[in-house]
């Protein structure tokens, strides 16, 4: 794919300075781009690299004043950094939308309709009574159950499994080995000791514009006519267990091996890092950071909040214990010197005593 800066001026709504009909086939980091390449600078230590970049252009912000000659062409914008990101995204628009079109071996049940531009990869599997949007692109391996609707642009990776009912919206990324609506971890404990399955029979919903990383697993609700929820714009990094009938606010981001317990619902626009724990049933406020590694036990009520540690508290007092924390070998240790000091001075005193009750008697 070939474009010229000025097109690509065009795209971001930047202005050029240079040469507007200069041909970029690929985007690169300013220290290592060579002709036919566009980079950017938004870090000012990297500023040295401008002025000797083989790139044939970089974007730049409005504001740059350079301190030498600079022999590449410049793109002006608001942000380089949020520029080169959307440019990033277009590319890999480009990329994973070319594909069109049906593989051999493959299968489609009864009672299916689908969109424009469909590519359906060897060995994918479609249920029956499915929908499929405009420009979905389904790889190989990968399973769609039955009654399963699948929005416009919306990709899955090979190896995805979609069980039956799933609903899922328009420019949606679902990565390999993801699996959505798979029963949750619902048994009743028996009087033998033994546990007896719960039929898991709602369904998942996913909304617009969510992206699910690789081996991320989302539970099916418990109840017909019950969801498990992922709400737009959510971003859930690789190996992530979302439980039954959860649900996640819209622009959550949520980073690899957190795991979310039955019935929780979290709030829009938190960040979650990775390894966080959260027990069923909770309820997290909107725009809460939850750092790695945290254990949630109860609800979040407040919003705003930066929590930390397990179990989790405000962040900043997190700090000011572990500070302490740190301390206390050194603690325990003068500790004992002063209940040294302390009994032995003590053992001293008394042992005086008695001395002088022998002397006297």
């Amino acid at each position: 794919m070939e474009f010229t800066v000025n097109q690509i001026a065009a795209m971001l709504g930047g202005t050029v300075e240079g040469d507007g009909q200069g041909k970029i086939t690929m985007l690169a980091k300013i220290q290592e781009a060579r002709p036919g390449h566009i980079a950017f600078l938004s870090n000012p230590r990297y500023e040295n690299y401008i002025y000797n970049t083989g790139a044939t252009a970089v974007i730049v912000s409005r504001q740059f004043v350079p301190r030498k000659p600079i022999y590449t062409t410049l793109i002006r914008v608001d942000d380089p950094y949020i520029s080169f990101t959307t440019l990033l995204e277009e590319y890999h628009k480009l990329v994973s939308f070319q594909k069109t079109g049906i593989e051999e071996p493959s299968y489609i049940g009864s009672g299916c309709t689908t969109g424009k531009n469909i590519y359906r990869g060897a060995f994918s599997y479609i249920g029956n009574q499915v929908m499929l949007g405009d420009n979905v692109k389904i790889y190989p391996h990968t399973y769609v159950g039955d009654n399963v609707v699948i929005g416009n642009n919306t990709i899955l990776h090979p190896n995805v499994k979609i069980y039956a009912g799933t609903r899922i919206g328009n420019n949606c990324v679902i990565h390999s080995g993801a699996v959505i609506g798979s029963d949750g971890f619902g048994f009743a404990p028996q009087a033998d000791g033994s546990y007896k399955s719960i039929p898991q029979l709602g369904n998942v919903i996913i909304e617009d514009d969510v992206v699910i990383g690789a081996n991320t697993v989302i539970d099916c609700a418990t109840l017909m006519g019950d969801s498990t929820i992922i709400r737009k714009g959510v971003k859930l990094d690789n190996l992530i267990q979302i439980a039954h009938n959860v649900e996640v606010g819209k622009n959550t981001v949520i980073a690899a091996q957190t795991g979310i317990s039955g019935s929780t619902k979290v709030g829009e626009n938190n960040v979650i890092a990775g390894q966080v724990g959260i027990a069923g049933h909770l309820v997290i406020a909107n725009n809460t950071s939850i750092g790695a590694q945290s254990g949630i036990s109860k609800s979040i009520k407040e919003e705003g909040q930066k929590i930390l540690g397990y179990p989790a508290f405000d962040i900043k007092d997190y700090f000011r214990s572990y500070t302490v924390f740190k301390k206390l070998p050194d603690l325990s240790h003068r500790l004992k010197q002063l209940e040294d000091y302390v009994y032995g001075r003590k053992n001293a005193s008394v042992a005086g005593e008695n001395l002088n009750e022998n002397t006297h008697s």
